[in-house]
């Protein structure tokens, strides 16, 4: 097995919507904010070469979306999908399976894309694409809160295409890897959890976006239930902390991995690296 992180772009969101209940004065110090409140992001991805497998976890926000809709996301750097896979001497056609932690627009936007007519096709034509039952019920028929981050048109033609398959609970028979099912953030979101070189490596996604939010109360306003993302997070940093787990992080600007330590204080930041130095 060889894994990459692949970066897919940059993107700036509300710092306070980061944040939820936390005040500026305290969540600035980890993660600055511009002139407009905005928090840099990233949009951070892991290629898995498993024998015959290449298998991406998450697939970015894509770029099929209007103009108006990035320009309110305020899209900045160089990194894309396509060459970020060039520089590991791969190409989107030779994946085989697109696993999605859950259906919002940033995490799985690049799995469809509009062909020069205009029409939604896969972006990776030979992949399958995971999600799970539970959650694509949820994004297919969303609640007010969720609705403006489940596009029909990101979502549907996964299906219409005939690339949909749903993850069980004999998850790592299917794809490789286990993974933690957690509702706060939004109904059974999948964190992978991934034996690698002797170490866990767990692919955070909106659980832990970034190291700022570590500790408990620290959560997003996007999450449709953050008590329960506490509860959640809070089991997690605890196992996280217990067995040195190491943290990937998809929407740090700055650090790919970190790992937790315990404290007076509860689970804290304990250490943060690139990939490349912690795997080879």
């Amino acid at each position: 097995m060889k894994i990459y992180p692949i970066e897919t772009g940059n993107f700036k969101l509300d710092g306070g919507a980061m944040f939820g209940v936390v005040p500026k004065s305290i969540w600035q110090k980890t993660n600055p904010a511009d002139a407009n409140n905005l928090i840099e992001m990233s949009m951070r991805c892991l290629l898995i070469e498993d024998g015959n497998r290449l298998i991406l976890i998450d697939a970015g926000l894509g770029n099929k979306q209007s103009d108006k809709f990035f320009s309110h996301y305020y899209l900045f750097g160089d990194f894309s999908l396509d060459t970020s896979l060039k520089k590991i001497d791969f190409h989107r056609d030779a994946i085989t399976d697109v696993f999605l932690t859950h259906l919002h627009f940033d995490h799985c936007g690049g799995v469809i894309q509009k062909n020069k007519d205009g029409l939604l096709i896969p972006a990776f034509k030979n992949a399958k694409v995971w999600s799970n039952d539970k959650h694509w019920k949820w994004a297919t028929e969303p609640n007010p809160r969720e609705k403006a981050s489940f596009l029909s048109e990101n979502i549907l033609p996964i299906q219409e295409n005939g690339q949909l398959n749903f993850i069980h609970r004999n998850v790592k028979d299917q794809i490789g890897f286990d993974v933690l099912f957690v509702d706060g953030h939004t109904e059974k979101q999948m964190l992978p959890i991934i034996q690698y070189q002797g170490k866990t490596l767990v692919f955070m996604a909106d659980l832990l976006p970034t190291i700022g939010h570590i500790p408990l109360p620290y959560v997003m306003g996007y999450d449709t239930r953050p008590l329960i993302t506490i509860k959640e997070k809070a089991a997690f940093l605890k196992q996280a902390a217990d067995h040195n787990f190491y943290l990937f992080l998809e929407h740090d600007p700055t650090h790919q991995i970190c790992t937790v330590q315990h404290t007076e204080k509860g689970v804290r930041l304990n250490t943060t690296h690139q990939f490349t130095e912690i795997f080879t």
